[in-house]
């Protein structure tokens, strides 16, 4: 089981990263050094996991590749213009992202910004321009659900709660608040869209999946909170111990790394008996939810 979810996660790794390449303006189209720069920032690096998560809902609900390609590929470019600004001087000042330098130090800061907002754009161009969804008012409804994840009230919304608490001491419910927009938000709208390519979810059924990838979301930054806290630089292909540095509220310094540990083992569980209603179609979700929460640990 384990070696057929490795095979299936690096051909859908592959069908992403291909996609990606495709769908990217290229480096020789004006203006050459924004695309260059696109592209540097999105593509050869990262697990691709909100993809995952997206190719796994669209499986649970009978959804085609086609379309989920799409979807995941719109998801990944909206998080890899989250990164691409999060490095920035003005925010959390990084050198390193995947490995590599970030985006505005192989190029510079406003070529950093622009790259941002052209992949939002381009996320965006990508769900209106395919079809994704049986219907017209479900595509809608998919646009609407990025854009929200994405927003204020979501993404945007999670890291300015997170600048404005820099320094301070959280309660365990309030970090869950800012890190349910800040991460959880994207990682949510990845499982809705893919599944929203399908067409075998009823409304109680797409609830239970929402419920699951709320408990994923926290699961995965919690697991991010004691990777940055335990793991190497090299490890991770970013600047480790940066929260403690910066002196970033956390799972690992409110609970402790242990406690912690024990946390993400909860919101597994959690997330398993949110998908306790679906068949054997949920089994990948199942195997998504172990690769999130046993990465590096």
């Amino acid at each position: 089981m384990i070696a057929d979810f490795q095979d299936w996660a690096r051909s859908r790794q592959v069908c992403i990263e291909t996609s990606l390449q495709t769908l990217l303006p290229t480096a020789n189209i004006a203006p050459e050094r924004l695309h260059e720069a696109m592209r540097y920032a999105v593509l050869g690096g990262g697990k691709r996991v909100r993809p995952l998560l997206a190719f796994a809902a669209g499986e649970l609900s009978g959804a085609s590749e086609e379309r989920v390609t799409i979807v995941a590929a719109a998801v990944e470019l909206i998080h890899a213009y989250s990164l691409v600004h999060d490095d920035l001087p003005c925010m959390d000042d990084d050198v390193l992202r995947r490995g590599k330098p970030t985006c505005h130090v192989e190029y510079d800061e406003a070529t950093a910004l622009l790259v941002g907002d052209s992949l939002q754009s381009l996320a965006f161009q990508l769900l209106a321009e395919y079809r994704l969804a049986d219907t017209p008012q479900v595509q809608l409804e998919m646009i609407k659900r990025l854009a929200q994840a994405a927003g204020s009230r979501g993404m945007s919304g999670g890291q300015a709660i997170d600048l404005a608490n820099v320094g301070k001491t959280l309660s365990l419910p309030e970090l869950e608040f800012m890190h349910i927009h800040k991460t959880g938000a994207l990682i949510r709208a990845a499982v809705m869209l893919g599944a929203r390519c399908g067409s075998s979810l009823n409304e109680a059924q797409l609830e239970s999946l929402d419920h699951f990838a709320k408990h994923i979301g926290l699961a995965f930054q919690v697991v991010d909170d004691v990777l940055d806290a335990e793991a190497t630089t090299a490890t991770l292909g970013k600047t480790a111990g940066k929260d403690a540095e910066h002196n970033k509220p956390t799972y690992v310094s409110i609970l402790g790394t242990s406690r912690a540990r024990e946390l993400a083992e909860e919101l597994r569980r959690d997330a398993y008996q949110a998908l306790e209603g679906f068949d054997a179609t949920a089994e990948r979700l199942r195997q998504v939810t172990d690769f999130i929460i046993q990465r590096e640990f």
